[in-house]
């Protein structure tokens, strides 16, 4: 064993050991889709004394964590995200309307001194200025109307507040305030102010005003002397409160108020129950995906195959501690990119391992240690393919993680980590795994056993019937053009079914303890005042309903039709997006579709040249479209998660892309001043085991992901399914046909008559042959 093999075996198994270590001490943080609970994300507002800006929001987000802190929820999040927005997840909440209440309100508590009743009976409730000597004219809590000077104390020095029940007195709930130094002082000067007014009269009441309603205005009680005031600096604000309207208050006072005002604009509340079905299901897919991914490649080769399975497990547990280790938030998108980047990590095993072949069949007779020989330069020739292609994986990550939101960000995250350990995977843990078989006598002398040795029967069949591709390459393109024209004749008959968080609204599942037929469920509907929605069921007791941006009175009307048809109904799940964010998720989405494409193009022009860049974008464009027609016909849903899927799908396209240019750029530069199609007919010839075999590991996942993974993530699978089939074809019969296009007319003749010798690529130079 190598000097480099030892190194790489020790570096694998220490971080094998740390990765199981981090695994078994530490848990993971799940997502609200996954534990069930509530997510809301707030927009802040300006306001006439403050502007929603960075530090408002900072300041919101501590008022905010202040509340959340006082509701008892386990674990929640608060966070500022971008400007003016504070995303909040609360765990176990899945009844939102009170959390959203208290979250919402301003909490905007001033003490007035009471000037009188006003004279006029229109009711005016704002100031007449915007001065600080101005009146308020407001109603109070028995109905009536109260003028009131200007605010002698505000919230800011409350020190405490906390409801409590008098049951001796029968005074009911009322909540008890206890002020700061200075505070106390004004309390006791506005309070001694208003004793000097005779008992009975309406001067001598102080109001207590939150957010401009007055809660309580309690009269001072006759005992206290004009100018001494209540010296105790405490008070009781008494209102005839329920329990849970003084508990509300309470801490809507002890939080503090909120600098600016804010608004619900986006609310996700998913049950418990979904999130325990989705886990498992995952699971599922994952463990039969993954399973018949091994049992592939251990076929196909055979001992090293073997030994990859194993070094499939270990990315497995590697990804799964570096996600613990960081504390990324698994959420069910985020899951559904764990297990298909285990399909992904396939790729890499079998780019050295069809590279290794082809290196044995050429060493084969000619050196003494053909295997080692042909392992070491098949991982060698291999490493900058891998390179190339998972970068432009990398930079899909990054666009979902950057311009996406909530669930598709952990889906960014998960997918970028699953790609760095794959490398890590293939180029450490399987090289050090089969260098070490390779050095065993057994392994070889019988070339069936390794794997290495054998041919395969894709590379088999095409070497016997030697296909001519490419003689009309533009039959090709007009082939693509015409699934492309039928995917936006799709777009423009059917149009897009675009989602709640492209157009606002919201969307609601529900769970029934008998069938409900659609039919059944949409005239109960309408009956109920809701002609406008739309019904769908996934099965005979699931049902979603998808309304415009209705109320919780709505959606508990809602509830109450179905349960009429279907006896005990479950709601468990509730996404309201509001049409701002609806409006800012298009404008993302277009964003990170240009900056794709941007992106690909010009590290595809650094690593190759103009030609190979410009095909590989075509084909990916080709793919986007295509997957984007098929959605169109089917009619389903275009959301945020088949935003994630169709960046996912970008990033594969120009994986498969790549693939073949570095063929065709290794082929083209060993005979200077050939023609192209020679050397492109032979690259792609040379890289279908690789994309068949790498296809096969992405599809054994996805089919699982489809067929157990549950209704969350069926489109989501499907989606990938059709992004993987397109991208396979367009990244052969539409990327190559275009590069060929593209040399021809910037000769001025076909392609077999082009003479120029080809542009090497930066980074690495054209030297020994330009090995990829």
């Amino acid at each position: 064993m190598t000097r480099a093999t030892t190194v790489r075996a020790v570096l694998a198994a220490v971080v094998l050991l740390v990765s199981l270590f981090v695994t078994l001490t530490m848990s993971p943080r799940l997502g609200l889709d996954l534990q069930g609970g509530t997510r809301l994300v707030l927009q802040a507002k300006d306001s006439p004394t403050a502007k929603a800006d960075r530090e408002s929001t900072d300041r919101t987000v501590e008022v905010l964590r202040q509340r959340i802190d006082a509701l008892g929820v386990a674990e929640p999040t608060v966070t500022r995200s971008g400007e003016d927005r504070v995303l909040v997840e609360l765990p176990d909440v899945t009844d939102p309307r009170e959390a959203a209440e208290v979250l919402g309100r301003t909490a905007q508590l001033t003490f007035h001194p009471v000037l009188g009743v006003p004279d006029d009976a229109a009711p005016d409730p704002r100031p007449e200025s915007e001065s600080e000597s101005a009146e308020l004219v407001l109603p109070d809590e028995s109905g009536g109307r109260l003028r009131l000077g200007a605010p002698a104390l505000s919230g800011a020095g409350v020190k405490d507040a906390r409801a409590e029940f008098d049951g001796q007195r029968g005074a009911g709930w009322s909540v008890s305030l206890d002020f700061r130094d200075d505070a106390s002082r004004d309390w006791t000067r506005l309070t001694g102010e208003a004793a000097c007014h005779p008992p009975q009269d309406e001067r001598r009441r102080v109001a207590i005003v939150l957010d401009e309603k007055v809660i309580s205005s309690p009269q001072v009680s006759p005992s206290v002397t004009c100018g001494a005031g209540l010296p105790s600096g405490t008070t009781q604000i008494t209102g005839s409160f329920s329990a849970d309207e003084a508990k509300n208050l309470a801490l809507l006072i002890k939080g503090g108020a909120l600098p600016v005002p804010v608004e619900v604009v986006e609310q996700r509340t998913v049950g418990p129950t979904l999130g325990a079905e989705a886990i498992s299901a995952s699971a599922r897919a994952a463990v039969i995906g993954a399973g018949l991914t091994a049992l592939f490649i251990t076929c196909v080769y055979r001992l090293f195959g073997g030994l990859a399975a194993l070094a499939l497990a270990g990315y497995t547990l590697i990804s799964y501690a570096a996600l613990v280790a960081l504390g990324v938030t698994l959420t069910l998108p985020g899951l559904a990119g764990f297990v298909l980047a285990i399909g992904m990590a396939v790729d890499a095993n079998v780019l050295a391992f069809e590279r290794a072949r082809e290196e044995y069949a050429s060493r084969s007779g000619r050196t003494s240690r053909p295997l080692r020989s042909a392992l070491a330069a098949g991982f060698r020739n291999a490493r900058t393919a891998v390179v190339d292609s998972n970068v432009t994986t990398l930079l899909a990550a990054g666009l979902l993680f950057g311009l996406g939101s909530g669930p598709v960000k952990g889906f960014g995250v998960t997918l970028a980590i699953g790609v760095l350990v794959s490398m890590f995977s293939a180029l450490v843990i399987a090289r050090a795994l089969t260098e070490m078989a390779a050095g065993s006598r057994f392994v070889t002398d019988f070339p069936g056993v390794n794997g290495i040795g054998l041919r395969g029967r894709v590379r088999t069949y095409l070497t016997r019937r030697a296909p001519q591709l490419f003689r009309r390459s533009r039959r090709w393109l007009g082939v693509s053009t015409v699934v492309v024209a039928l995917a936006v004749l799709g777009v423009t008959l059917r149009g897009l079914n675009l989602g709640v968080d492209f157009t606002g609204g919201r969307l609601m599942e529900y769970t029934t303890s008998r069938p409900v037929g659609i039919d059944t469920a949409r005239t109960a509907l309408a009956d109920a005042g809701f002609a406008d929605a739309e019904v769908t069921t996934a099965g005979e007791r699931e049902l979603s309903v998808r309304t415009g941006d209705t109320g919780d009175r709505a959606e508990a009307a809602i509830r109450d039709a179905l349960s009429a048809e279907g006896g005990a109904t479950t709601k468990v799940r509730d996404d309201l997006i509001g049409p701002s964010l609806g409006d800012e998720l298009r404008r993302h989405a277009l964003i990170a579709l240009g900056i794709a494409v941007g992106a690909q193009l010009l590290y595809l022009a650094v690593r190759f040249r103009w030609s190979f860049a410009v095909a590989s974008v075509t084909a990916m464009v080709h793919d986007v479209v295509i997957l984007v027609g098929v959605f169109a016909w089917l009619g389903r849903p275009i959301d945020g998660i088949f935003l994630a899927a169709l960046l996912t799908v970008i990033g594969y396209s120009v994986n498969d892309s790549v693939v073949v240019f570095d063929r065709v750029r290794e082929l083209w530069a060993r005979r200077p001043g050939s023609d192209l199609l020679p050397a492109a007919r032979a690259a792609v010839l040379q890289t279908v085991p690789r994309t068949v075999n790498t296809g096969m590991g992405a599809l054994f996942i996805l089919t699982a992901l489809a067929v157990l993974g549950g209704d969350s993530l069926r489109d989501f699978a499907l989606a990938l399914l059709i992004g993987i089939c397109v991208g396979t074809y367009s990244s052969v019969f539409t990327a190559v046909p275009v590069a060929l296009e593209m040399e021809s007319r910037r000769k001025g003749s076909g392609p077999r008559r082009q003479r120029q010798r080809p542009k090497p690529g930066r980074g690495r130079a054209a030297d020994n042959g330009a090995r990829v």
